[in-house]
């Protein structure tokens, strides 16, 4: 990621600045809290797309697209906190969670504030008009995804058409809304808007399809634990796909009481990892030939090079 931050100039540093005065506080405890998730924010990508579309639409002025990024990140976050909370979560990037550490009511009010602080950086934007909609969308279906995939979970049946829902309401609706967004305040043309929206939507169920690959893979090699998501009775696309290519169902399968590593060795030997790599590609490619609408230029090449990044990723 440094590579694009750096390609940025001084558009990081002004996002980092907007992002810490959005969520400046005069509460000692809550400054050390949002210091220690600061720390350990992860890639930011998705501030990243926000100002590399910003770029590639030739913004002239960047105020409002630095908004974005931070409203989109601080979002992102705010999530997570909850999420760690719903799924109990003891780690998160290798880091134990705020949950883990204080408990579930403090870390739902820092999620609070985060996602208050998120709403407070859109208000500052120019054109918050356009964008409010597309930020109450997406909150809504990140509650939708959170409470569809708890009532799958509850009667898997290994229902592609659900799961690929559940990932966009979750994951891909937020890369969609940032880079939309992002073409709105850099006042792309509707044309421009709409191949940014098409491009965040494909990049990221691109993105979730690689983490639950992830899943079924070497806990070593991924450096995180797997087998989770069929701990919490989440039927994802590797063993979805494992599925379509063998006559039991996913309610019989998971009723036989095998272990995770009896389901990896079915999901390997059905295909499962390969079907979702195809349909994980599938969506690379829609992402790269959204860029088509935007000119040539480092920042186009820029977020070419992370959809690849986002399908060769191993971690």
């Amino acid at each position: 990621m440094e590579k694009y931050t750096a390609l940025l100039g001084s558009l990081w540093p002004e996002f980092k600045e907007t992002l810490r005065a959005q969520l400046s506080t005069d509460i000692p405890l809550l400054e050390d809290i949002d210091e220690r998730l600061l720390g350990n924010a992860g890639k930011m990508l998705r501030p990243i797309l926000a100002l590399l579309f910003a770029r590639a639409a030739g913004a002239a002025d960047t105020a409002d697209s630095v908004h974005v990024a931070a409203a989109s990140e601080i979002l992102h976050n705010a999530t997570l906190l909850h999420d760690d909370v719903a799924d109990g979560s003891a780690l998160r990037r290798g880091t134990p969670t705020l949950y883990s550490l204080m408990g579930a009511g403090p870390a739902v009010m820092v999620g609070d504030f985060w996602l208050a602080s998120a709403v407070r950086c859109i208000m500052d934007i120019s054109v918050r008009d356009r964008i409010i909609p597309l930020y109450a969308s997406v909150l809504r279906l990140l509650s939708e995804g959170q409470l569809l995939e708890l009532a799958k979970s509850q009667t898997p049946d290994g229902d592609e058409e659900d799961y690929l829902r559940i990932i966009y309401c979750k994951t891909a609706s937020l890369f969609e809304t940032t880079c939309q967004s992002a073409a709105i305040a850099a006042k792309a043309t509707d044309e421009r808007t709409e191949a940014a929206a098409s491009y965040g939507k494909a990049l990221g169920m691109a993105f979730q399809i690689r983490d639950d690959i992830f899943d079924y893979g070497d806990a070593g090699a991924v450096g995180k634990p797997v087998g989770i998501d069929l701990t919490e009775g989440k039927i994802t696309l590797p063993l979805i796909g494992a599925l379509k290519h063998s006559s039991i169902s996913a309610e019989a399968l998971l009723a036989q009481g095998s272990g995770f590593e009896a389901i990896r060795s079915f999901v390997l030997e059905n295909g499962g990892l390969d079907y979702a790599r195809e349909r994980m590609d599938d969506y690379i490619a829609q992402a790269g030939e959204a860029l088509g609408h935007f000119p040539e230029s480092p920042y186009r090449d820029a977020l070419a090079e992370i959809a690849e990044f986002v399908g060769k990723r191993q971690r």
